[in-house]
């Protein structure tokens, strides 16, 4: 059964916990960037991104997971998987498609890209990033956004979707620690989502999994808006074997 190898939630909360602020002192949210990331956040934006168990089907396939340890076992993805991946690509590419600096978003993701260590990762990232990118040229009419698109048309760069994301909340203005934050919380989204087709949870439970995985997303946009082109990589090695035995059963609900 998965277990959790970190126990820091709880202190890391403790220590960097959130602090009411008077309605005369709080940040102004910005309302256009808040309604942005709501709508690529959402379940109903066809990116695809919904119908991947992020590796999850492949630990229930194998029975190493069950209701107990699926909150560890997101946290831990966060953690070494998706926050030094996923969640740097996103901020690399987001501040240099801010810059204009169209090479290093290609570099950034063709760096992404080739973190992947399985086919049906890589699949899913590539499937979905195009995805977003083709949907979001259209909905938000970004030249930024259509400049990429045309980049991963021609094959130039691969559109992993941590990249694409990058640079559609770039060109749509929304500041990169929101961005981060908002693709850590769609993927938690989605992992819960695909614990309840699992039959791992219910929608109950599935609401304290999110809110449980709250402060870990706070500590991982950290991490992740701290590190450079060269710390960009995850050692999620049990997610990398579970997702090489999902890609040959017999039988999948996910795409990967």
């Amino acid at each position: 059964m998965y277990r959790d190898e970190k126990t820091a939630t709880a202190e890391a909360a403790e220590d960097d916990g959130p602090h009411v602020a008077d309605a005369e002192t709080a940040p102004v949210l910005d309302l256009g960037h808040l309604l942005v990331s709501l709508q690529l956040t959402d379940s109903a934006f066809p990116s695809g991104f919904y119908t991947l168990s992020h590796g999850l089907e492949g630990f229930a396939q194998q029975g190493a997971v069950d209701h107990g340890s699926l909150s560890p076992l997101l946290h831990d993805v966060l953690r070494h998987g998706v926050g030094p991946a996923d969640a740097t690509a996103l901020a690399l590419a987001h501040r240099a498609a801010a810059a204009g600096d169209w090479e290093a978003v290609a570099a950034t993701d063709r760096r992404l890209y080739a973190t992947k260590l399985g086919r049906e990762t890589r699949q899913a990232a590539t499937r979905t990033g195009r995805q977003l990118l083709d949907l979001a040229a259209e909905v938000f009419g970004a030249p930024g956004v259509a400049h990429y698109h045309h980049v991963v048309t021609e094959r130039r760069a691969p559109g992993t979707q941590a990249v694409a994301a990058g640079v559609v909340y770039a060109a749509t203005g929304v500041p990169v620690r929101q961005a981060v934050a908002a693709d850590l919380f769609a993927f938690c989204a989605s992992f819960a989502g695909a614990a309840l087709r699992l039959r791992l949870t219910d929608h109950r439970l599935a609401q304290g999994l999110l809110r449980q995985a709250a402060p870990v997303i706070e500590e991982t946009t950290r991490a992740a808006l701290d590190r450079g082109f060269d710390d960009l990589g995850a050692t999620t090695f049990a997610v990398d074997v579970m997702s090489a035995r999902h890609e040959r059963a017999p039988a999948r609900l996910f795409a990967s």
